[in-house]
């Protein structure tokens, strides 16, 4: 018998168009109550296990189970205890807040009495009964993806599935959005997300598995995650980006690390193990050495090395 503690739980499902393998036994488990992140590159795989999971993709093997409801057997059971935020906003942009959230209210079934109670009390929990009546056309992006959640909402799902929901979305409308997925975890809801943004799991996820090829990687918390790539880290960056060449050999010598160059063409980073050994030892090669240096850190790694790690 299923544990009612699990949310989702997924064993094998594999998924093929052709001679391409989308998904490949791909397995997850997630806990009620939780936020678990997919992670990966573009075409890993992500939007085809949600796809799956929400019943809108026929899968070729495996089994999968959302809150104790068989995916294969029973999926307009599944249905009834799941929401889904795809990419895009499925909102009317020329109704009002308010005739959106009584629309798919009766999408649901609902009595009008009923749907019109339920607009109201999903306005007031995403803040927004002040542009309740404005047409959703003239909202911010993270207004319009708030009443976009809001609408995945109306029959309270225990599994909700976010599609990379803040695509697009400036550092407000993120925030606003962040703070929307903490409110209904706490409130006992269960969170899939697919992001692009890693600071995004980092932010929201309890766990994450990260997907490349149709195979899951990697799996744990984010903390777990960024220690496989070992300790602390430092960053140096040179005043000027031809020193680049000598500042990364002496970390490299001081260190016994591999130095990674970093974007901007100046700065270097370097993983160490007795952080204050190494940063004392490489300032005074460096100052030996003449270079400059503009900026020196020691830090954790972060989410975004661990991805470019895993998935090459």
């Amino acid at each position: 018998m299923t544990s009612p503690t699990r949310a989702v739980h997924a064993e094998g499902l594999t998924k093929r168009y052709g001679g391409k393998t989308a998904l490949d036994s791909f397995d997850l488990t997630v806990p009620a109550g939780t936020v678990h992140g997919l992670l990966g590159p573009n075409g890993a795989g992500k939007t085809t296990a949600v796809r799956i999971l929400a019943t809108l993709l026929r899968f070729d093997a495996g089994r999968a189970e959302i809150a104790g409801v068989d995916l294969r057997r029973d999926a307009p059971g599944v249905r009834r205890r799941i929401g889904l935020v795809g990419q895009f906003a499925a909102v009317d942009e020329i109704l009002s807040a308010r005739q959106n959230l009584f629309l798919f209210g009766r999408l649901y079934h609902l009595s009008r009495p009923a749907a019109r109670n339920r607009a109201a009390e999903l306005l007031e929990r995403f803040a927004l009964t002040e542009a309740a009546d404005r047409p959703v056309g003239r909202f911010s992006g993270g207004m319009r993806r708030r009443l976009d959640m809001a609408c995945s909402l109306i029959l309270a799902p225990r599994v909700l599935f976010l599609d990379e929901p803040t695509t697009g979305l400036d550092p407000r409308g993120r925030g606003e959005v962040w703070d929307c997925v903490r409110d209904l975890v706490a409130g006992g809801t269960s969170v899939l997300l697919t992001t692009q943004y890693l600071d995004e799991a980092d932010q929201l996820a309890d766990r994450i598995s990260v997907l490349d090829e149709g195979k899951v990687v990697a799996e744990g918390t984010p903390g777990e995650l960024k220690a496989k790539l070992g300790g602390d880290r430092l960053d140096v960056t040179v005043h000027d980006a031809a020193a680049l060449d000598r500042t990364a050999a002496i970390m490299a010598r001081v260190t016994g690390g591999e130095p990674q160059r970093h974007d901007d063409g100046r700065t270097v980073s370097v993983p160490v193990i007795d952080r204050v050994s190494a940063l004392t030892e490489v300032v005074r090669e460096l100052d030996a050495e003449g270079v400059t240096v503009e900026d020196l850190a020691l830090r954790r790694p972060t989410l975004d090395e661990v991805f470019l790690h895993l998935t090459r």
